[in-house]
């Protein structure tokens, strides 16, 4: 399990990435065919398109028959190399977490001392009986010898008592897999023949499900897929840069933190945000912001009619003043009335509603700050959803609708495939660059992040109508037409701009925004140049071509 020559990891340096400069992530078929990438397992082509976005695939993702290719071939290894039965084998593997290496490791050093702490014994620690009946040790009750069983250590039990105690033990957990004799204190291990000769099938099925998966819940380089209902393991490459991976299922998730993708925010970031979209923290921010306490219970009051005359819910039913909070009966018209207060304003000019009000009004604008970036966040995460469906839609309907209509083969019609997987993409990567922006941690660098997240959402918006509006035009058509062709060049010329905009956005951030550093200083030096030579003008650099986006003023 620990041997990487069994993984067959495949890694190319060569391509330029998805993102260029950095490593990434996707399957690689275990015999070296072309990765499939999980959209559509059988579109050969279309895994071909998006193997040219990676730079380097540092994963591998296992089916369940690969998973158990892997356990056979190990128990193999070991049986083989310590000439011991396979079911033994399995015994030390269990024990050691799958770690072939360690297994090797401990038996050579010291067999005597590992057979005993996992429970391989060489043989029974009691006497075989004269009379040739032996007393079962749960039961005692007495049988012949081929109603009796045992493992290495010889305790005889009958097939009915060793039938119950596997049965209750496989339906206690994955604890069966560490089974020992029924007998207090022997540590004789039972191996996998007693559960394939007593177990029903039922537990069979339960005691092979957990067999399988400590397989990979024991080792630290493999992982399931966190997606609902997907039974794929991922076996990682450590050190190799990016965590995001994608699984056959099609969801792409983050190896290190098990949350969705989410490059090129760090997990960290994550778990912050995530922990505040479902804490109680902005509820109470809501509260402080929108309500008041009732003076005499408490309890927070929402303003919701123009009167400043309160009246608190029952069993309360107190009456207040909103303004002041002072008691309803203590105003009238010497207090200035139902819609003003006397005593609120004399007490705002002494101080004394200051601190209340300065509290209120952070927790408003916290409040403002969040929905800003929660809002943001969570729209371009539902388009990056409705922009899925639409990519399956275009492979199973408009694709052949295109193709019949306008006379081109499907093969020719890969960049709309390729339009809405980068946009995608670009949505995934747009949504997580919200939750940096909210804890961006170079408060000086703000106006850097938003010009390079602006001119990337602008290209990617202009991406979207395109493929998403334009294209009807073309699906409507009655037959061929000549601005198909021009539609085909503006749709690849919009990808290729969007993707330049999203590496501009995705190396800034990785680097923590380094380069406004840089452009800082060429900015403030090509403006003293502006100035000396046309009396002070101020002039503001852009690109339109899709290149470097990194022009900002005053930084």
């Amino acid at each position: 399990m620990d041997s990487e020559d069994d993984l067959n990891y495949m890694e190319s340096g060569e391509e330029d990435g998805f993102y260029s400069g950095e490593t990434d992530d996707y399957y690689n078929e275990s015999d070296g065919d072309e990765p499939d990438y999980g959209f559509v397992e059988e579109d050969v082509d279309d895994s071909v398109m998006i193997a040219s976005h990676r730079s380097q695939i540092n994963y591998i993702v296992l089916k369940e028959e690969d998973i158990r290719k892997h356990q056979k071939d190990n128990i193999g290894q070991v049986s083989m190399v310590l000439s011991i039965t396979e079911v033994e084998a399995s015994i030390l593997l269990l024990h050691y977490h799958w770690s072939v290496g360690k297994v090797h490791d401990e038996w050579f050093a010291d067999e005597e001392r590992v057979r005993k702490t996992v429970g391989i014994l060489e043989g029974p620690v009691i006497p075989t009986p004269d009379g040739g009946e032996f007393t079962c040790g749960i039961c005692f009750e007495i049988f012949p010898p081929e109603e009796i069983l045992s493992v290495a250590c010889g305790h005889p039990f009958c097939t009915t008592c060793w039938t119950g105690y596997i049965s209750t033990t496989i339906n206690s957990g994955p604890g069966c897999l560490m089974l020992k004799c029924p007998e207090p204190s022997c540590p004789a291990a039972v191996g996998q023949d007693m559960f394939e000769k007593l177990a029903s099938k039922e537990d069979k099925e339960k005691y092979y499900r957990y067999f399988i998966r400590s397989y990979v819940e024991d080792n630290k380089k493999m992982k399931w897929c966190p997606a609902p209902g997907c039974e794929h393991a991922v076996d990682f490459a450590a050190g190799t840069g990016s965590y995001d991976v994608s699984c056959l299922c099609s969801y792409s998730f983050c190896w290190n933190c098990t949350e969705e993708a989410h490059r090129p925010v760090d997990c960290d970031t994550v778990a912050q945000w995530i922990r505040k979209n479902s804490a109680e923290s902005e509820n109470m921010n809501w509260i402080l912001a929108n309500s008041k306490p009732c003076p005499k219970c408490k309890r927070p009051i929402e303003k919701n009619h123009g009167c400043m005359h309160m009246t608190c819910t029952p069993p309360c039913k107190y009456e207040f003043c909103w303004l002041c909070l002072n008691a309803w009966t203590d105003h009238g018209e010497r207090t200035g009335g139902f819609y003003a207060c006397n005593k609120y304003e004399a007490g705002k000019q002494e101080g004394r509603y200051d601190e209340a009000e300065k509290r209120r009004e952070m927790a408003k604008n916290s409040l403002e700050r969040y929905t800003h970036y929660y809002e943001r966040w969570a729209s371009n995460q539902t388009s990056r959803q409705k922009a899925m469906v639409d990519l399956e839609k275009a492979r199973s309907e408009k694709l052949e609708k295109l193709s019949d209509i306008h006379g081109t083969p499907e093969s020719q019609l890969k960049f709309i495939t390729e339009a809405w997987l980068q946009i995608i993409e670009c949505r995934r990567v747009l949504k997580w660059t919200y939750a940096y922006g909210y804890y961006l941690p170079y408060p000086d660098k703000k106006q850097f992040f938003e010009y390079l997240q602006g001119e990337a959402e602008s290209g990617l918006e202009r991406l979207h109508k395109c493929v998403e509006k334009e294209l009807e035009v073309f699906l409507v058509a009655e037959g061929p037409s000549g601005d198909f062709n021009h539609f085909r060049t503006k749709l690849t010329g919009l990808t290729s701009i969007t993707k330049t905009y999203f590496e501009n956005l995705v190396k800034a951030l990785e680097n923590g925004l380094a380069d406004v550093d840089t452009q800082g200083a060429s900015s403030k030096s090509a403006n003293s140049k502006s100035s000396k030579t046309n009396g002070g003008g101020k002039g503001k650099g852009s690109s339109k071509s899709g290149g470097s986006s990194k022009n900002v003023d005053g930084n």
